[in-house]
């Protein structure tokens, strides 16, 4: 959804609600399109009739239908900041980045240490990134989230209608994501699987803690071994639950923590690696298997293990099995 800037918005608009914004409440639909605009305007235009549908008074829970004529009055929103400009080499290598894309979607191997969208003191992210380069894309939003530091798999939707199918499957958790990881030591051929509960910490700073409590919500990882190395496993992991930091937690818990987490890590084991350079997360979103519309069947897209973690392995010594 592109906001509109002062100039584009400074008299009455009727907009046709397309196919693929039906369902939306009208407030939400309100509040993504009129950025800059506080929310108590929001809501007083709605109380006082400013906004109709089809010449009729409604209420923020309004559903809107297809078709409906949208009166939206004449308001100042914020000045749309100046777009990325593709040339930024972080921003153009996106555009090489894309592993599979159609009418609905896109989905991107995404780079390590690049966050999915800006805030916390970063400008921008993967999606504001990928709105500048696409920048006549009318609807363009993330289906979930990674790390920061974790790259490979990430869906973004180009339609609401998209956004919801994939959202439903997440929530019913048949949506499957398989991520690789290089873990410390020799992973247990039996443990298939981690349960344990997570809950999050304020640690100062806006940084985020995870640790295992039972007090905390319900969490399963699922493990396999792919590979054995000496003094090191490289494992796949689906995570059935989708909590923060949950491949990490579970694994470290469990002994095995990822080579280069700076968080729940082996500090030794990060500086072998990786000196006093920022560690680099050994863990990669591989696969994702999911519908992407609702009468066909599950489509599977894999992004390959990045060149920088493909080095890490040939450190190692492989073990025969």
């Amino acid at each position: 959804m592109r906001p509109m800037n002062s100039e584009t918005f400074n008299q009455v608009r009727l907009v046709s609600i397309p196919e693929d914004v039906a369902g939306q409440r009208v407030d939400n639909y309100l509040l993504s399109r009129l950025k800059g605009v506080p929310k108590s305007r929001i809501y007083k235009m709605l109380r006082k009739g400013e906004v109709r549908a089809n010449k009729k008074r409604i209420k923020p829970d309004y559903r809107l239908q297809a078709g409906d004529q949208l009166r939206i009055p004449p308001v100042r929103t914020s000045a749309e900041k100046a777009p990325i400009s593709p040339g930024l080499e972080q921003v153009a290598r996106l555009e090489h980045c894309i592993v599979h894309e159609t009418d609905r979607l896109l989905i991107l191997n995404k780079p390590p240490m690049m966050a999915v969208h800006g805030g916390s003191g970063l400008s921008f992210g993967v999606i504001e990134a990928i709105r500048a380069l696409r920048p006549g894309a009318p609807y363009l939003e993330l289906v979930h989230r990674l790390d920061r530091a974790t790259s490979g798999c990430l869906l973004i939707a180009k339609k609401r209608s998209c956004l919801r199918l994939l959202h439903r499957q997440l929530e019913a958790k048949s949506m499957h994501k398989r991520y690789l990881a290089l873990v410390v030591g020799d992973w247990p051929a039996k443990l298939k699987k981690v349960s344990a509960a997570l809950k999050k910490q304020e640690a100062g700073a806006g940084e985020r803690l995870v640790e295992v409590d039972d007090t905390g919500k319900a969490s399963l990882t699922r493990f396999e071994v792919v590979r054995r190395f000496d003094g090191f496993t490289l494992v796949a992991a689906e995570p059935v639950t989708g909590r923060t930091h949950q491949i990490r937690v579970h694994a470290a818990s469990s002994g095995h923590p990822i080579v280069g987490d700076d968080k729940y890590g082996d500090v030794a084991v990060n500086r072998r690696f990786f000196g006093r350079q920022q560690p680099r997360l050994f863990l990669h979103a591989e696969q994702l298997r999911f519908r992407e519309r609702e009468e066909g069947g599950e489509i599977t897209v894999q992004a390959p293990l990045p060149a920088d973690l493909n080095a890490v392995l040939e450190q190692l010594q492989p073990l025969s099995e």
